[in-house]
């Protein structure tokens, strides 16, 4: 794609002051520093103010007392503190202990070896008063010991072991936002990756620049822990068109760069509140100005069903402001996004998604409430893969909005994740028990 830095960063903030009038207090503290999401439970927090391109942390939570951590050459910080105690019994102080001198676990948790990872940044942390960490592109979460099957003999168990889900963010997320699915994961006793990209580096995006570099980082990292040995694995999580997106470019370098067969260890992919499968500007309008706005946007508010108002189905309207900055970006993006190289870069890579996926399943998660991902778009992709041969899955959510499922729904929203995993990601355990 071509250079943005200069095309996007003016107009946008721009358009941006079209609501300043009206969401002036929130707006000082986003435009200033690009600061932004596109969900409803997104909250701000400082851009990380280091210089040093840290792209990897460990979750603090998961560090205690794992001697193998000594192993993974990656930014890691310093940290020194007990294992946790339980107020009620002993239980999981034996986990801790368990997992740090199991031979075959630490032989499953062991990690890809980053031969050119920078410096770590350090710094201290002291758990008695903050658990906050630097912000960076991605962190690595380990399977909860509690998860875990200590004896090693359990297949399903190894087989979790072995498969990093790799969450991709959507535009503005930050590392607070995916821990919560993240989270989840870990409790099923798999690891996760949770990555995303700042806004000031997707308005800033040039070919070469950070947000490529991030991705080639966590693609070479994926890598060269797959090719330590057989049998480990990747499920992709994605999350609105950024997170799509970035599967894609992905997905990309993975054939490009690295060996072709890391295709066929990818075991599954869940897609929440996407795609749209080609360059649309209500869009990308839509996406940004849900960004921009955070709990102010249209986007974040749902509908009122007629058996909760008495009436017929109230769709909620943008007020004047964002009604104004949903116009001016979407005549914006409808240059953008047909200038010939940025065109053709996207066409490259929603071209490879739409016909040169892998062929694992597929699992789509909408909502017919989505005001910035049409809920027909992703149905007519989903039907599309279905044509091309692929396993494909999905469930419309109906009235949550967008990238709010699981928040809204986390019974329905987990049900889902179980399903799809023990059917697609971990037949061992329905052949095995």
């Amino acid at each position: 794609m071509s250079s943005l830095s200069g095309i996007l960063q003016r107009p946008l903030i721009a358009a941006a002051a079209v609501g300043f009038a009206s969401f002036s207090s929130d707006f000082s503290l986003i435009l200033p520093s690009h600061k932004s999401n596109d969900s409803s439970t997104s909250t701000s927090s400082d851009l990380p103010t280091s210089s040093s391109s840290c792209v990897s942390a460990i979750s603090v939570s998961k560090l205690a007392n794992l001697s193998f951590i000594s192993r993974i050459r990656v930014p890691v910080p310093n940290i020194n503190f007990p294992i946790p105690n339980s107020d009620s019994n002993s239980g999981p102080k034996l986990l801790y202990s368990l997992v740090a001198s199991s031979p075959a676990l630490l032989k499953l948790y062991h990690s890809a070896d980053l031969g050119k990872a920078p410096n770590p940044t350090a710094y201290k942390h002291d758990i008695s008063s903050s658990t906050s960490v630097p912000e960076v592109s991605y962190r690595w979460h380990l399977p909860e010991p509690n998860a875990l099957d200590v004896s090693g003999t359990s297949d399903c168990s190894s087989a979790k072991m072995r498969t990093v889900v790799v969450l991709l963010g959507w535009l503005g997320a930050k590392q607070k936002h995916l821990k919560r699915y993240a989270d989840w994961y870990t409790s099923q006793g798999f690891h996760a990756i949770t990555f995303t990209l700042p806004m000031a580096e997707i308005l800033k995006y040039q070919p070469g620049g950070k947000v490529e570099e991030h991705i080639d980082l966590l693609v070479t990292h994926l890598a060269d822990w797959l090719e330590e040995e057989q049998g480990k694995n990747l499920l992709f999580h994605t999350f609105s068109n950024t997170g799509w997106l970035t599967y894609g470019v992905m997905l990309e370098k993975f054939q490009k760069k690295h060996d072709p067969s890391i295709m066929g260890r990818i075991r599954g992919c869940v897609v929440d509140s996407a795609p749209v499968a080609a360059p649309d500007p209500q869009v990308w309008a839509s996406g940004f100005s849900a960004a921009f706005l955070k709990k102010h946007s249209v986007a974040t508010k749902r509908t009122s069903d007629a058996s909760e108002s008495g009436t017929d189905v109230l769709v909620p309207k943008p007020a004047v402001t964002e009604a104004a900055l949903l116009l001016v970006l979407e005549k914006f993006f409808e240059v953008v996004l047909n200038l010939p190289t940025v065109n053709r870069r996207l066409s490259d890579v929603l071209g490879l998604l739409s016909a040169r996926q892998p062929s694992c399943p597929q699992l789509y998660i909408y909502s017919s409430a989505d005001r910035v991902i049409p809920a027909g778009s992703v149905e007519s992709f989903i039907k599309q893969q279905r044509r091309a041969g692929h396993e494909v899955r999905a469930c419309n959510f109906v009235s949550t909005t967008h990238v709010d499922h699981f928040r809204n729904d986390q019974k329905l929203y987990t049900s889902e994740l179980t399903q799809f995993l023990e059917d697609c990601v971990l037949a061992c355990c329905k052949k095995y028990h």
